[in-house]
Order: C-alpha cells, then sequence, then structure tokens
C-alpha cells in the first residue's frame, strides 16, 4: 500500500492512498461469503453460491464497493501512522480512482493537530486564596446536627420563627389554578432558606388550620421561575427543641466521647475538604495559564463541528426542560444577556476546551504517558463515588456505551496535568506553598463521607 500525505495547512492534510488488489482481494472474499450465506437463489444452496452469480444477481460494483469500505480504515490508519499526524474528527474520504483487479485509490481530508510548543511549566506560577478559619464552619457544622436531631412537639399556637410546620400550597394566576401547582403535607422549618419567596412571612402567625395568599416566583419543577399568588394553608405547627452540645450530644451523632474531640475531627474533615477546593482551585489557574501561554490556531472545520455539536445538545436540553434559550437567560445566573451573547460565549469556551484537551495530548505525547490498569481501576472508583454506584456498575456502563476509549483519553490527560501542575509555583495568598495533587480515591471517599 503506498500513501502521500500533502498539508494543506499547518491543520489539515490530505491523504492519497492506493490499495492494491492483492490487500482488497481478503475484504472481496469475505464479501462473496456473507452475500453467499444469505441470499436466497433458486438452484443454490446457501453459503454455495458462485462469485459469478453474485456478481449477476447484486452487481459487481456493490460487491466491490462493500469491500473497498470494510478496507477503507486500516488503510486510512496506516496512512495516519506514516505521516506521524493527529487527526481531529472525521475524515472526508472519497474514492478516486478503481481498477477492478488492479488497484483502489482514495483520497482523505482531515483536520489535523496543528505543530506547536507547550510553554516550560516551572515559569507557571498562580496565586489561590488561602484556607479559610474553619472555627464558624466547624459552628455550622455542629447546628446542622443538632437541627437533625431535634425533637418536636405539636402546639396550639401561631407559628413563629424556629417553629417546625407542616404546609400545603397551591399556586393560582388570574384566579385560575396552575397545572401541577399544588403540593401537600411539605414539611417547612420557619427561617430555613431556600424555600419560596414571601412564604417565611405568610405563615409566621398562622395557627393550624389557618390559611394566607401571597405572590412568589415558583421554584423548581415545569413551572419554575413563573410568577404565581401562592395560597398556604397551615396543617400543624410543632415547636422544635435542639439538643445541648454536650458529650451525651457527641456520642449521639458521632464516633466521639467528648465535643472536644468531636470538634476536632469536624475541623480536621472541614480542613480536608478546604485543602481539596484550594488544590482544585490552583490546578484550575495552572491550566489556565498554560492554556494562555500556548499560541496556535484550532482548526476551523473541527471547531465548528464542536461549536454545532454543543450547540444542538444545549438546544436539545432546553427543548426538554420546555424553555426558549431567552426563558433559560431571563432565570440563569449568566454573563451573557442576549441569545447572540450567549452563543458567542459558548464558541470562545468551546475554543478554550479544545485548545486544553489539544496541550494535554501533547505533554502527554512528549512525556510518552501510558495508561495502566490501575489507572483505569481508579477513575472507576471515583466515578463510582462521584455517582453513587459501584465500581461494577460503572464498568458494565463502559462496556454498553463503548466509554473505553474516552475514559482511557481523560486518564491520560488528567496525568499530563498532573506533570503540568507539578512543575508549576502555587501560593496562597499569605504567601504559603499549596499542595495541589489530587488525592487517591479512598482519600477522596473520606474526605467526602466527612463533607
Amino acid at each position: 500500500m503506498a500513501s502521500t500525505a500533502e498539508r494543506l495547512s499547518p491543520s489539515q492534510v490530505k491523504f492519497t492512498v492506493e490499495i492494491p488488489f492483492t490487500q482488497l482481494k481478503p475484504h472481496l472474499d469475505k464479501v462473496y461469503r456473507d452475500i453467499a450465506k444469505q441470499a436466497v437463489i433458486p438452484g443454490f444452496r446457501k453459503g454455495k453460491i458462485p462469485p459469478a452469480v453474485i456478481d449477476q444477481r447484486f452487481g459487481r460494483g456493490a460487491v466491490l464497493q462493500d469491500a473497498i469500505n470494510a478496507a477503507l480504515p486500516e488503510a486510512y490508519s496506516a496512512a495516519v501512522e506514516d505521516a506521524k499526524v493527529v487527526p481531529l474528527g472525521q475524515p472526508e474520504i472519497e474514492v478516486t480512482k478503481l481498477e477492478d483487479g488492479d488497484m483502489v485509490e482514495f483520497t482523505a481530508l482531515v483536520d489535523v493537530r496543528p505543530d506547536f510548543d507547550v510553554p516550560d511549566a516551572s515559569g507557571i506560577a498562580v496565586t489561590v486564596d488561602a484556607l479559610p478559619d474553619l472555627d464558624d464552619d466547624v459552628d455550622e457544622r455542629v447546628e446542622t446536627l443538632r437541627s437533625r436531631f431535634a425533637t418536636t412537639t405539636d402546639v396550639d399556637r401561631p407559628a413563629q420563627t424556629g417553629d417546625q410546620v407542616v404546609i400545603d400550597l397551591s399556586a393560582t394566576r388570574d384566579g385560575e389554578p396552575l397545572e401541577n401547582g399544588t403540593a401537600e403535607g411539605v414539611t417547612y422549618v420557619i427561617g430555613t432558606p431556600g424555600m419560596l419567596d414571601g412564604l417565611e412571612e405568610a405563615v409566621t402567625g398562622l395557627s393550624a388550620g389557618e390559611s394566607a395568599t401571597f405572590e412568589s416566583t415558583l421554584i423548581g419543577g415545569e413551572l419554575e421561575g413563573e410568577p404565581a399568588d401562592v395560597t398556604v394553608t397551615v396543617t400543624k405547627v410543632s415547636s422544635r427543641e435542639l439538643p445541648a452540645v454536650d458529650d451525651d450530644f457527641a456520642q449521639l451523632v458521632s464516633e466521639f466521647d467528648t465535643v472536644d474531640e468531636m470538634r476536632a475531627d469536624l475541623a480536621r474533615n472541614a480542613g480536608e475538604y478546604a485543602r481539596m477546593r484550594q488544590a482544585s482551585a490552583g490546578r484550575d489557574k495552572v491550566f489556565e495559564a498554560l492554556v494562555d501561554a500556548t499560541a496556535f490556531e484550532v482548526p476551523e472545520a473541527f471547531l465548528a463541528a464542536e461549536v454545532a455539536a454543543r450547540r444542538s445538545q444545549i438546544e436539545d436540553q432546553l427543548g426538554r426542560a420546555g424553555l426558549s434559550l431567552e426563558d433559560y437567560l431571563e432565570r440563569a445566573d449568566e454573563q451573557a444577556k442576549t441569545a447572540d451573547e450567549f452563543w458567542a460565549q459558548m464558541e470562545t469556551d468551546t475554543v478554550r476546551s479544545i485548545k486544553g484537551q489539544l496541550i494535554l495530548d501533547k505533554v502527554a505525547d512528549d512525556a510518552q504517558v501510558s495508561v495502566e490498569q490501575a489507572d483505569l481501576s481508579e477513575l472507576l472508583m471515583r466515578k463510582a463515588m462521584e455517582n453513587g454506584t459501584s465500581p461494577e456498575q460503572e464498568i458494565q456502563h463502559m462496556m454498553e456505551h463503548n466509554h473505553g476509549p474516552e475514559w482511557m483519553q481523560e486518564i491520560r490527560r488528567n496525568k499530563a496535568l498532573a506533570l503540568v501542575v507539578a512543575k508549576a509555583t502555587v501560593t496562597d495568598t499569605d504567601g504559603n506553598a499549596v499542595d495541589v495533587t489530587i488525592p487517591a480515591p479512598a482519600e477522596m471517599d473520606a474526605d467526602e463521607d466527612a463533607e
């Protein structure tokens, strides 16, 4: 097989490949065998139909086309390997010559990773926020535990801040009930954030059996963000008593015997979580600095395909949610205020994302980064922890959806990023060096359990 590679631009190559008929013949024979096994032709048993009869019935050209389609991937891959380029996306293939019994020629036009130099990461220095004071964090965690173990007592009086109430909600607009705009038996602690605007004021002072109506914006579900008149009816009022923070409480909510031991453990966990977030911020900043310092143009055709795919995905997600882009921008915390601004920002983000991936791929190539079985096992453990599944379930998902190549690439890029980050300098705002190494899955598991 002979091939030539013509670089049409820094990021596009045209291959011209010739396949001798001797290399095409095994594929041709297989096509004949497959047709012979499936075709029904009077006078011939399945599997015993001669090629000449198949040519007569189905046409020699159709048989040749199937054989060529089977031979193309291997021939294309060999041409790419010989040219030592990294293709991006799928090639545009055209059969340009077919001489039956002699040879087949085809061309393949494909975007490739452009040549560029990755700056030495030892010249990158970034700064992240210093670790926060953990006292307030520990106090908040203790209060969360107290709230979780609070005792309630039904009372016959108007509800007040701190009480737990059971309520029914119904939403209307212009006096007409909204579809799916009701909820019954909702438990709410007065003063707790995250509920409907105006709910706290409406229920405060109501006794069981009493109602109030207020204007609000709905949250969650198909009606999220819609204005409505909401009627709330209190069905039960309960006072809450939070447990005292003493050694008995520590023994109830933790494995420790004393409050001091419990608080020390909460502080350790909070500190580990804060350090993980700080390390993550450091890695992100190093990566962003590397992308900014690496100059090359993303191939236009490859970029256009990626932008189109992402736009289609976003539009599909909005469609399933029953939202237009304008509706989404009104409700979401996005910098873009118009559709044009949103799509422009999406394209900018896509360019940076592709650049980052290509940079990490080149770092991995230059460092000859390999992926071992242990690396895949670690990734499966991470994904299982993130998704609340088991490694076995993640393996099954990987096999069913053919995620293997994609996940192996993810592993390789993460290892490349670790090489980059290890050379960079990361300090906090107090001037302290920051450890930005990625924790092992077992360490992550312990931190997430604590959080």
